[in-house]
């Protein structure tokens, strides 16, 4: 018991700083769990979650769900942003850490940290305006260029050869520089005896970062991806649903969307709920097995 108090009084600072994030998240992650009981009844808003009478059968909406005739659509849109994003959200983001960690003109480095870190303190709403500005078949500068050229304008924000690209592409741009940090700090603690060894032993700048800089930063790679894999079917719904059109729903409409349109804009927080949770349990599968396989490789978090 003294032993318990003497580590409580001695580590009473950082229990302080801890308590904070720690009500955030029983406030706002853990007690509303309650409320995923909806997904198994016909929610009433005048009956309250209680009073509510339960589903029958329990699984009614999930049935809903699946046997809708947009879920296999919708399961795919989803699935293929969440893979292009996450693709686009690694690898580019480690290509500009190695670019950052390996630039030795100071002022040149901050300034390009500065210009990749901005557009993420942009919202969807600025950024779709940008967007626009860019890509309008009308009266956009790449179409601009693209008519200048002696070719057809492209509609980008209407077409379903365009509109995913757009999609990626703008992600990408928003979230370049933010992604990078966590990768550029890694690389920081990399030992730098290591680089001074391996020049020594005659080693150009390619062989240093491929033996020494991406084997250091292993571990941080596979936990980004286990993370990402926890969210794969959420493919950015502020995004989405700012960007997208009916003419491009076929391949742009995701379970966020579709739950918007069906559940909460039709007063269907049964059904809401229902997606949410069979979203929340595929990406807690997914951790899972993608942290087992990690173990394998030396690199699981947990």
């Amino acid at each position: 018991m003294l032993l318990n108090r003497h580590k409580w009084n001695k580590y009473f600072a950082y229990y302080t700083m801890l308590l904070p994030g720690v009500i955030y998240y029983i406030v706002y992650k853990y007690f509303p769990m309650y409320g995923l009981i909806i997904a198994f009844k016909n929610f009433s808003i005048l009956d309250g979650i209680v009073a509510s009478p339960w589903n029958d059968p329990w699984y009614g909406h999930f049935q809903e769900f699946y046997q809708s005739p947009y879920f296999w659509q919708l399961l795919e849109n989803t699935f293929l942003l969440s893979v292009y994003k996450m693709v686009a959200g690694i690898v580019p983001h480690i290509v500009l850490a190695i670019f950052l960690f390996e630039c030795r003109v100071i002022w040149f480095r901050n300034v390009v940290q500065t210009l990749s870190y901005m557009p993420h303190f942009l919202s969807w709403v600025i950024i779709y305006g940008i967007l626009i500005a860019f890509l309008s078949p009308s009266s956009g500068l790449i179409n601009s260029w693209i008519v200048g050229a002696g070719m057809q304008p492209i509609a980008f924000m209407s077409s379903v050869d365009w509109f995913r690209s757009v999609l990626v592409g703008s992600d990408l741009w928003k979230d370049l520089g933010w992604g990078a940090i966590i990768y550029l700090a890694s690389m920081a603690g990399i030992n730098p005896a290591l680089y001074e060894a391996a020049k020594v032993d005659g080693a150009n700048k390619f062989r240093m970062i491929w033996h020494i800089t991406l084997p250091g930063i292993r571990n941080v790679i596979v936990m980004m991806v286990i993370l990402k894999l926890g969210h794969i079917l959420d493919a950015g719904f502020e995004q989405v649903y700012l960007l997208y059109n009916i003419s491009v729903y076929e391949v742009s409409d995701i379970l966020d969307t579709w739950v918007f349109r069906t559940g909460l804009e039709q007063l269907n927080f049964s059904l809401a709920a229902a997606v949410g949770l069979f979203k929340s349990l595929i990406g807690l599968v997914l951790v899972l097995l993608s942290n087992q396989l990690a173990k394998k490789w030396g690199e699981g978090i947990w």
